[in-house]
């Protein structure tokens, strides 16, 4: 598929979507939405890791104001409950393991579709701005379930209520987002992180994001069972007989062959 408004990249397992709606920050239009959905799911069949990430000065700025379309009034629900929840949903779910690499300011829906990967990595001078109430609005695109998960209910009032940019130290410092990194060094951070998970026990990684997830609606009881249940799973793996005999011959372990 040729794609208008991102680029799709796949080099040595690594899937990279940059937003390329540079002139207007990376904001979202309705096509935009659309090309993510379909890009992830095609990174998602062909790739070990899915890097999401933007062109220029911003990762994204949120809704595209702009685009009329999907700003009136009336349309916001039928918005995001057909466009925004497709994509972020195929974000979350991925059976891959997700990077945003927020290279600039992630405002609004923005900052939440960052916020939808299974790990955040920010250049040092990006913000996160919950931006919705600045013009009336409640944090949406993901807001209101990962913010609360992330730094608890108090900072994420906080965050929601007063519309003030956060760092990306202070994203981190406060279990926002996983790590803030020198400007000077983001790039080649981000893809070696990337590079890490490519070449890691992917069926292990997609067990890892259904055990943490799962401990929110799960008692003690229930997460003890499902982790015997995965980890039962993970050791009929060729994932987990390649790292035991890695680890025995004193080798590095190749995951990818099978």
């Amino acid at each position: 598929m040729q794609y208008e408004t991102l680029r799709l990249n796949v080099s040595n397992n690594v899937a990279i979507i940059e937003f390329t709606r540079d002139e207007v920050m990376n904001a979202l239009n309705t096509q935009m939405r659309a090309e993510i959905l379909h890009a992830v799911k095609a990174a998602e069949s062909t790739a070990r890791v899915l890097v999401l990430t933007g062109k220029g000065r911003a990762f994204c700025s949120g809704q595209d104001l702009g685009d009329r379309a999907s700003v009136a009034s009336t349309d916001l629900e039928r918005t995001l409950r057909d466009e925004y929840v497709p994509m972020l949903m195929a974000i979350y779910n991925c059976r891959i393991p997700t990077i945003s690499a927020v290279n600039g300011p992630a405002a609004g829906a923005g900052a939440n579709l960052a916020l939808a990967a299974d790990v955040v990595i920010a250049t040092r001078s990006a913000v996160f701005l919950q931006a919705f109430t600045r013009i009336g609005l409640i944090p949406d695109a993901g807001g209101s379930y990962f913010l609360p998960r992330q730094v608890g209910l108090a900072k994420a009032m906080g965050a929601a209520l007063f519309a003030e940019p956060l760092t990306a130290d202070q994203a981190s410092a406060m279990g926002m987002i996983w790590e803030s990194v020198a400007d000077e060094e983001f790039a080649q951070h981000w893809k070696n992180r990337a590079t890490h998970l490519a070449n890691g026990p992917t069926e292990a990684y997609a067990r890892v994001k259904k055990i943490m997830r799962s401990s929110f609606e799960n008692d003690l009881e229930k997460q003890l069972l499902l982790e015997a249940k995965l980890q039962g799973e993970c050791g009929k793996t060729h994932d987990f007989r390649e790292g035991v005999l890695a680890f025995l011959d004193k080798r590095a372990a190749n995951y990818e062959g099978r």
